[in-house]
């Protein structure tokens, strides 16, 4: 195990440099002087360049690139080009509110998930099963900008119970989490419905209820439990794509997490925030996806890995 999580740890290297590569590129071809903006409107010409060589944005891509991995490599993300602060102090100061935002939204969808997928696999072809999996098809299906709108105007504007925006008050947390964690909940409870139906079938479950053994503890004990492996493969996923999506929640209710303070670099060409964000949210999808399957190894006692796995 420690062998393979090594050899995993070592495959993100050559990772996040191709995810760098991209970024760096894709920063560079967005219409927009990054120059310009710094200076101001009412900045001259002579200005502008004084203000582009300050940034370092005089010289080639590929100067420029070498000198972003030589910083990289010394765990120096650079300075933003805006508030002319370390890259990764505006980072850190942000990721706790990411962090918070995004483990409150996976809880929500773990247990509305689980809890409805299970539901519907024990009454398959019921009204239960079918308004489960069509409020899962809507939960899918709904936008998080436009349903983060709707919470806004529903439960603050017009009831008054929960704050629109910002993080002064623990209620803050709520309705960004709920709209964040809903199109997870939907995957997460159609991938429990078909995996809890399938080990429902088995012989064993049946041996287990012919025994006596109770229905709650044969659907909890046996069936969920060897129904888990998918169910974590897609709660990984889903946490990863949810630190991502939070750009769009945060930025609706004002959250300060690091995916509004991405939306705010890409607006002023803030390239070293934008660089270092999108490296973080690499990095973290890489190595969510290596707790996935450890946890596998966890929940099966089967599963064994080995360096060349």
């Amino acid at each position: 195990m420690a062998l393979f999580i090594a050899r995993r740890l070592l495959l993100l290297v050559p990772i996040l440099l191709g995810v760098s590569i991209v970024i760096f590129l894709m920063l560079r071809l967005i219409p927009g002087d990054p120059a310009r903006l710094e200076a101001g409107p009412d900045a001259t010409l002579q200005g502008v360049e004084a203000t582009r060589h300050e940034l370092g944005l005089d010289r080639s891509w590929p100067e420029q690139y070498v000198i972003f991995i030589q910083r990289l490599a010394h765990g120096d993300l650079g300075r933003s080009s805006r508030t002319h602060e370390p890259v990764a102090r505006e980072i850190g100061s942000r990721f706790p509110a990411t962090v918070e935002l995004t483990l409150a939204a996976i809880a929500i969808a773990l247990f509305l998930g689980v809890s409805a997928g299970v539901l519907a696999a024990t009454q398959p072809n019921s009204p239960v099963d079918y308004t489960s999996m069509v409020a899962a098809l809507l939960g899918i299906s709904a936008p998080s900008f436009w349903l983060g709108l709707m919470l806004i105007s529903l439960f603050s504007v017009s009831l008054g119970w929960f704050p629109s925006g910002g993080a002064d008050e623990p209620l803050s947390l709520v309705m960004p989490a709920v709209t964040l964690g809903l199109g997870s909940t939907a995957f997460i409870a159609r991938v429990t419905r078909a995996s809890t139906l399938e080990i429902l079938n088995h012989d064993y479950i049946r041996t287990a209820r012919a025994k006596g053994m109770a229905e709650r503890r044969v659907v909890y004990l046996h069936a969920l439990r060897n129904a888990l492996i998918p169910i974590v493969t897609v709660a990984g996923l889903q946490f990863g794509f949810l630190l991502g999506g939070a750009v769009v929640v945060e930025t609706v209710f004002a959250w300060p997490g690091v995916g509004r303070l991405l939306v705010d670099a890409i607006a002023v060409r803030d390239y070293p925030v934008v660089q270092g964000v999108m490296l973080l949210l690499a990095t973290e999808f890489v190595l969510v996806n290596l707790l996935v399957d450890v946890l596998y190894a966890l929940i099966d006692p089967r599963i064994r890995y080995s360096a060349r796995a």
